[in-house]
């Protein structure tokens, strides 16, 4: 029998601390860290307003790394005593934020336990909760990192401050530290910036509206910020929330007895003034300030916001060369002067303006821009999203899905996978180009819209052709094939082929109707440069960027990564590629005003509906570029409505094209650039295997030939506008039996002026069939470049396209 030792009379209690043991251990960790607790209470510093005012330039360097610009170090501060700020601005912080301040210690603990636990989780974090807090962070200007260390530090120096510091100071500081927007720091610098009137002068209106920028001056600030959200912080929709909010904190001033409800009676919403002009940043230089600072805000992350950047101290390398953007600015002036002439022609040469972007195809350089004459004259940068619609600059990103997707089986439902599409080849592929053909859906019934009005596509110039390849199609830019050839594919591929190439979905038509080929859609000059540029990369898509690097310090803050991808095939886009090139190389293609000497060119015109812009962006292997032109009244206070306005006469011209002044500027500009650079061919276009396909009810019989007809350069479309007019047209009404605004099938017979309309139904009854470009308005304080110039004062204006 087996002698197994018996247990412990203990057992297992013998490896269970005693609890005097465990009240000993529990004591002292608790004294430990009271003791931490203490040194910690002890070592910080009650912060200093006057410190906390002090910073420095941005530097922001050309491409080379001499300097372009140096501005943020004049920032607009200036300390002012509780006495100098009225009780209504103290009041209407408290109504908004912290009702409990003049009672609370200064802390929030929930508010502080969130914040810990999201940062724990590596979530976002949050400001403090009250104004206490938020006076620290402001002042805690050394350490802007959001880490575990620099919130408990804050939390300490808040518990300080809050037993230490009277409120009033407290709330002078907080009032002197915080920002509002446009550079101003501080309640004074926010009075004059805003009102032009010292902060004791403000009214409770005023006090509150200044509050409400508090909750973030890009949202609030009425002069918008699209550069940081080219959506969401329009003027208007800043308008209405700083409107809305100014409202709720008056309304929260009188439940808080701060305001007598007799008084708020009287109060309304007070508009603040334009953002202030900067001398500094004259001609093209305040565009391309604002244009990185855009890209800053928006690709670093938590790194560096605004507030931060406006703070200095930053050294910002461009990708910007000097060279060329004075040789794109002097392309652009030369046929300005030359051709246009306000005095001249008052009515027909005024408000035109001209936009421009170059982007290396192998980097995603931005190189150069062309935002306007003058950036503290004119603010909207129109190297960014203006509005203007690109017509038929489009059709590449068309025929680039229809050779990567392929059409669709008729036999088969609407969505198709690759196993029943056809690749497509623009050379075997023929479509009927008809003028005015009825447009019909992939399975050959007739696209309807939802009046259950069909809709027949006019060419340029009432033109007819014979059934004709695609190749043919985009050199004489014929619109019924293209529209055609973008039903069968399927709208939402043709979309995604655009996006894919770099255009931003933000900037595309939603609508899912034949003119969606187009070009109904208002891409900036930035994205249509590089969206080219992918085709000039042989497939390989980089976004736009304008900032390589970002030191502070002598350390380096943001470096730029490449993030190449291929979302088409080498042989797709050396196939369009080398449709474009017959765009420009052949005498019949209405690009062939751009050509080069001795170097390939691909390239496509493109003219939008009632005349109102006209593009051409090409490209070679090593830059891509995009010029636009259109006429728009930049000028709010001329009372007009804010809409493209027609080009017909301008310069000179009859109509104006883009194989016109676009072209022109372009070839000007890149016989320049290109000029030191060695002479680069394109890869040649691979073949496709793909196998003949008639399209749009083409014959497979006859070749395709031209019809007698002279074709011109690629003339408006009388493509209806999809794009709403933020501003109704005041165009004469066609008869009341035919409202193409309402009735797409209206240019069917013509029924407008001169026998059916210019250029194949402009004017279609006299309404410019359907809107034109939708008169996406362009307001002195929208898009890129952060509707406040540089920190606001340069009033520069633009959108996301960085």
């Amino acid at each position: 029998m087996i002698d197994y030792p018996r247990h412990n009379k203990y057992g297992w209690r013998r490896w269970v601390p005693s609890w005097k043991l465990v009240t000993g251990l529990c004591l002292g960790f608790v004294g430990s860290l009271m003791a931490a607790a203490t040194i910690a209470y002890a070592m910080v510093e009650v912060p200093d307003p006057q410190k906390a005012a002090k910073a420095q330039n941005n530097v922001y360097y050309w491409d080379d790394g001499t300097q372009m610009a140096a501005t943020g170090g004049e920032i607009n501060r200036q300390i002012v005593g509780i006495d100098q700020i009225p009780e209504a601005m103290q009041n209407a912080v408290i109504s908004a934020e912290n009702k409990t301040f003049w009672d609370d210690s200064g802390i929030d603990p929930k508010g502080i336990s969130r914040a810990l636990l999201n940062m724990a989780k590596g979530g976002q974090t949050q400001g403090g909760s009250t104004i206490t807090q938020q006076y620290v962070k402001n002042a805690h200007l050394g350490d802007q990192s959001q880490t575990m260390s620099r919130k408990f530090k804050e939390l300490f120096i808040s518990i300080r401050v809050g037993t230490d510091v009277d409120k009033a100071d407290i709330m002078a500081g907080y009032l002197n530290t915080s920002y509002y927007g446009r550079g101003a720091y501080g309640i004074q610098a926010a009075a004059r910036t805003y009102y032009g009137k010292d902060a004791k002068k403000l009214s409770a209106s005023e006090c509150a509206f200044l509050a409400s920028l508090l909750k973030g001056a890009t949202y609030f600030d009425p002069a918008g910020s699209v550069d940081i959200d080219p959506k969401g912080a329009t003027p208007e929709a800043n308008t209405k929330r700083a409107t809305e909010r100014t409202n709720w904190i008056l309304d929260e001033m009188v439940k808080d007895k701060h305001l007598a409800a007799a008084e708020r009676a009287k109060l309304k919403f007070e508009m603040p003034k334009k953002p202030v002009k900067n001398a500094a940043l004259s001609g093209q230089v305040g565009y391309l300030v604002a244009l990185a600072k855009s890209y800053v805000i928006n690709n670093t992350g938590e790194g560096i916001d605004e507030k931060k950047l406006a703070q200095g101290g930053y050294e910002i390398h461009t990708t910007f060369n000097k060279k060329k953007v004075d040789q794109l600015a002097a392309a652009v002036k030369k046929v300005q002067d030359k051709n246009i002439d306000p005095k001249k022609r008052p009515t027909l040469d005024t408000f035109v303006q001209f936009g421009g972007a170059s982007v290396e195809p192998k980097t995603g350089k931005i190189v150069a821009i062309y935002g306007g004459e003058d950036a503290t004259k004119h603010f909207t940068n129109n190297a960014d999203q203006t509005g203007a619609q690109v017509g038929s600059t489009f059709k590449p990103f068309v025929l680039a899905a229809a050779m990567r997707d392929g059409v669709r089986d008729p036999e088969q439902g609407e969505e198709q996978g690759a196993d029943t599409r056809t690749t497509i080849d623009p050379d075997k592929t023929v479509y009927n180009a008809q003028n005015k053909l009825t447009i019909k859906k992939y399975d050959g019934s007739v696209w309807k819209d939802e009046k259950g009005k069909e809709w027949r596509q006019p060419n340029d110039g009432d033109q007819s052709y014979k059934d004709i390849t695609l190749r043919e199609a985009m050199m004489h830019s014929a619109n019924s094939p293209f529209v055609q050839l973008g039903m069968d594919v399927g709208i939402p591929k043709v979309r995604k082929a655009a996006m894919d190439a770099g255009l931003l979905e933000s900037s595309l038509s939603e609508a899912n109707v034949p003119a969606f080929s187009l070009g109904i859609s208002d891409p900036s000059a930035i994205r249509m440069a590089s969206s080219y540029g992918t085709f000039a990369a042989n497939g390989e898509q980089r976004d736009p960027y304008s900032v390589s690097k970002i030191d502070q310090g002598g350390e380096n803050r943001f470096t730029h990564e490449d993030a190449a991808k291929q979302p088409f095939t080498t042989q797709v886009a050396s196939n369009v590629t080398d449709v474009l090139k017959s765009v420009v190389q052949e005498d019949e293609g209405t690009g062939n005003n751009a050509r080069l000497p001795n170097r390939q060119v691909a390239g496509k015109t493109g003219t939008t509906d009632g005349n109102r812009s006209a593009w051409f962006v090409g490209y070679t292997p090593q830059l891509s570029t995009a010029i636009d032109m259109y006429r728009l009244d930049d000028n709010e206070k001329s009372g007009k409505p804010r809409e493209f306005q027609k080009m017909f006469g301008t310069g000179g011209q009859k109509k104006i094209h883009g194989a016109s002044f676009p072209s022109e500027i372009w070839q000007t500009y890149m016989s320049e650039a290109l000029k030191d650079l060695p002479i680069q061919n394109f890869p040649k276009a691979e073949p496709l295997d793909a196998d003949p396909y008639f399209g749009g009810g083409a014959s497979a019989s006859p070749k395709p030939t031209q019809s007698e007809t002279e074709p011109a350069e690629d003339l408006p479309s009388s493509t209806p506008s999809i794009t709403p007019s933020l501003t109704p047209s005041k165009s004469p009404k066609p008869s009341e039996s035919c409202n193409p605004l309402e009735d797409w099938s209206c240019n069917v017979n013509g029924g407008g002026n001169n026998g059916g309309g210019d250029s194949g139904g402009t004017d279609n009854g006299g309404t410019d069939s359907g809107g034109t470009t939708g008169g996406v308005t362009a307001s002195p304080s929208s898009s890129d470049t952060n509707g406040n110039g540089e920190n606001g004062n340069g009033g520069i204006i633009g959108g996301p396209d960085n």
